[in-house]
This record gives C-alpha cells, structure tokens and sequence, in this order.
C-alpha cells in the first residue's frame, strides 16, 4: 500500500473546533468547526475555511441555477491543530483511559475534550 492510498487515523472528528497553522495566508491563524473528514486522503473540510470558487453547470431538472458558487475545500490534516478554548491556542490531543473508557485531553493543560 503506498502513502497516499494508506488511512491515517485521525485524532479529530467532525465538529471539532480546529485553528489553521499552515496554509494560505488569509486562512493562517483562523479557527472553524470540522464539516466533513475523508480519510482516505487525509483532508478535512472546515467552516467558512479556504473558499475556493466551482463553476456550476445549469440543471433544469434539479432545479440548478448555473455559475461561480463559493465553497469549502479540503485542508491537509497535518496544516490544522485541535482549538482548546482553556489554553486559547492550537494543541496536541493525548488520551486518558478511564474506566470504561478513553477520553481526549488537552497535552498543555490536561482538559477532557469529550
């Protein structure tokens, strides 16, 4: 399997609050929720975070006006970091295993996520 076929597994999941650190300029330092995850390529999909332009073709029968339509695009995984609103900055995420169960903390502060 080569690196680019090959799933990570991701420490984030969908509605997490994360803060870009690397990337475009105008998304560098911003914070958004997680709209969707995709794995396979190791790409996320945050709120309001790198628009990107997509030229719509008119469909009559869906009831699709055509034209330039704003959207989301995908950011690299590796170009977001996990939003603790305790510390306010980008963290590392660790894990706590509890009785039954495994929970997110904070690596700085040592906040429970979930």
């Amino acid at each position: 399997m080569s690196k680019q076929t090959q799933k990570i597994k991701m420490k984030l999941k969908k509605n997490d609050i994360v803060i870009v650190v690397r990337g475009k300029k105008e998304d560098r330092g911003k914070t958004g929720k997680i709209k969707r995850i995709l794995p396979g390529k190791n790409r996320l999909v945050v709120e309001k975070l790198h628009i990107v332009k997509e030229y719509v073709r008119a469909n009559p029968q869906k009831n699709i006006q055509g034209g330039i339509v704003d959207r989301e695009g995908t950011i690299p995984a590796a170009c977001v970091m996990y939003y603790c609103s305790e510390c306010e900055q980008g963290v590392r995420i660790g894990y706590k295993l509890s009785e039954n169960s495994k929970q997110r903390i904070c690596k700085k502060c040592g906040v429970v996520f979930d």
